[in-house]
């Protein structure tokens, strides 16, 4: 017979689950203000230092936000609060030169993923959108963060028209953990000229709704991007200082 050890849960997890089951059972509603301390610390007949700690946990999951000498109130999870809980731990994994590896391979799949989409459903409002970016892109190449900046747009304009905000966190979370890697990429000779061509091709393929193209330029220009990064950095994973 296989025996599985017995888990020793702290207080605050239990009297945290217990909180979680009634917000999502419905029996504590968004925008609902939480017992007082003193009154949860009765009900779970628990010390203040497991309330604080259950409460703080159910913050980072992004139920309830609590205020300066407010009661803790419940919301409802958003992309932001969600990407916002694995920042910390991205930022972590991205130090290993492996890391960035797993995450330049994550944006690929995700980007490309978004681009066909973005092929198959933009309408004439997005696509011009994407081309408005394109041509702020164009007008800021020789401008080092200019064109960071408009890149950054070009691709947002992209996942915006999947109506979706959670991708659009994600792509969001994405760029913020990466930015590293596109200000370095960037530094290598010819990356401009390069990020430019493949945004070209990839707003075209857009517009001419042809998802396979519009997925294909997207993976190229990732696979460049990441080339362009792995050149400027030591074979750790290091980047040479300025």
């Amino acid at each position: 017979m296989a025996f599985a050890p017995v888990l020793r849960r702290r207080l605050y997890q239990e009297v945290a689950e217990r909180l979680e089951h009634l917000i999502r059972s419905g029996e504590l509603p968004e925008g609902r203000a939480l017992p007082s301390e003193r009154e949860l610390m009765e009900h779970f007949a628990v010390g203040r230092p497991a309330i604080r700690e259950a409460l703080l946990s159910l913050q980072q999951k992004g139920l309830i936000v609590i205020g300066n000498g407010e009661r803790a109130r419940v919301t409802a999870p958003d992309a932001e609060r969600l990407i916002g809980a694995l920042s910390g731990a991205a930022r972590v994994y991205l130090t290993r030169a492996d890391g960035v590896r797993q995450f330049q391979a994550a944006r690929r799949l995700f980007e490309g993923a978004i681009a066909r989409q973005a092929a198959r459903s933009a309408d004439e409002g997005a696509i011009a959108r994407i081309r408005h970016a394109l041509d702020a892109n164009a007008t800021a190449r020789g401008d080092v963060a200019a064109f960071r900046a408009t890149d950054i747009d070009f691709h947002f304009q992209i996942v915006r028209t999947c109506g979706n905000p959670l991708l659009t966190g994600v792509h969001q979370a994405l760029a913020g953990w990466l930015g590293e890697q596109r200000s370095v990429s960037l530094a290598a000779p010819g990356a401009e000229a390069s990020a430019f061509d493949f945004h070209t091709r990839i707003c075209a393929a857009i517009a001419a709704h042809d998802t396979d193209a519009a997925e294909a330029a997207m993976h190229a220009h990732l696979d460049a991007v990441a080339a362009f990064y792995w050149q400027q950095a030591q074979p750790d994973g290091r980047i040479d200082p300025p």
